[in-house]
């Protein structure tokens, strides 16, 4: 199979992308994120067919947040967009005229590192995507593996506290409470309201009070070496390398990756998650440690990921 198209859909914009079979990006295209279900179809096939104008292209891969069925066809349901039980494959493949894969976005990414980025050379891969949440994608034995019924993977949703803070997915206690995006702020916010004299550079960055710091606020404070900011990070890390050592008991990979927008600050974060991985993995002083791996395609991996997903069929 010569070219195809990977299609990553996110909260603001939709970004379809011409890819060859050496996980190149050859020509983008992207439009606004509609605010209903039925525009955002619209969208997808509108951004599929100006990016394949000028190329002939084999087949289509979908990245759509939410739970995908085993046949790569229906997205059961989406968090952000209004679809339950949607049948996305058939709705674009009957006005784009091609084959079309859809697949859960954080699996997309997981095979784009895989084949492409931090993932090469390895047969046993499980990744993780330290964002707003906290998703991934297995690999094992050079395989996506996705479950009976297309779901698995969902990490962030184990429950790592019993009982404790609520998430949005109705649950209390999941781990994308502890080790993602939100919870570093969370963190940050928390420790500056308590110990303002160490979060000087950090209020500094926002509107002088606790409640106005933001994500890229601490990832600045803390290169400037703010210590509520360094602080936060690490605790973030904990948690992250923490969960780490409980996939390795179940999944034993020679590699984990850790993308993601947490994970662009590089050793600042993932030096105290290996740091974690190693301190809470069962038996480690026994048994070969997996490598912590910082992903390598970065906001590409989705889109890279989703259209060779298409190739393989």
């Amino acid at each position: 199979m010569g070219l195809t198209i990977g299609v990553d859909i996110g909260g603001t914009k939709i970004a379809a992308g011409v890819v060859d079979e050496d996980g190149t990006i050859l020509e983008t295209y992207k439009v606004p994120t509609p605010p209903t279900a039925d525009g955002v179809t619209d969208a997808i096939c509108a951004a599929v067919s100006e990016v394949s104008a000028s190329h002939t292209i084999d087949a289509v891969g979908i990245g759509a947040a939410g739970y995908v069925d085993d046949k790569r066809a229906t997205v059961l349901f989406a968090p952000n967009i209004n679809w339950r039980h949607e049948p996305l494959k058939d709705k674009v493949e009957q006005r784009i005229g091609l084959p079309v894969v859809v697949e859960n976005d954080a699996n997309c990414a997981a095979w784009g590192e895989y084949r492409f980025g931090a993932g090469q050379g390895h047969e046993d891969v499980i990744c993780i995507t330290l964002g707003t949440g906290l998703g991934g994608g297995i690999i094992i034995g050079n395989k996506l593996r996705r479950g009976r019924f297309g779901v698995a993977a969902e990490f962030g949703h184990i429950r790592v506290v019993p009982d404790g803070l609520l998430c949005g997915c109705g649950s209390q206690g999941c781990w994308e409470q502890y080790a993602s995006g939100r919870a570093l702020v969370r963190y940050a916010k928390q420790r500056a309201n308590a110990t303002p004299e160490n979060a000087k550079a950090l209020l500094a960055l926002g509107d002088g009070t606790p409640e106005g710091i933001e994500g890229k606020h601490i990832s600045e404070a803390a290169r400037a070496g703010d210590l509520v900011a360094i602080d936060s990070f690490r605790e973030l890390a904990r948690w992250a390398g923490a969960g780490l050592a409980d996939l390795a008991s179940l999944f034993d990979p020679s590699a984990f990756i850790v993308g993601g927008g947490v994970s662009d600050e590089g050793d600042l974060v993932l030096d105290p998650i290996r740091k974690s991985f190693k301190r809470w993995l069962i038996g480690g002083a026994w048994r070969p440690h997996a490598q912590v791996l910082a992903a390598q395609l970065g906001g590409k991996a989705g889109l890279v990921g989703a259209a060779d997903l298409a190739r393989q069929g």
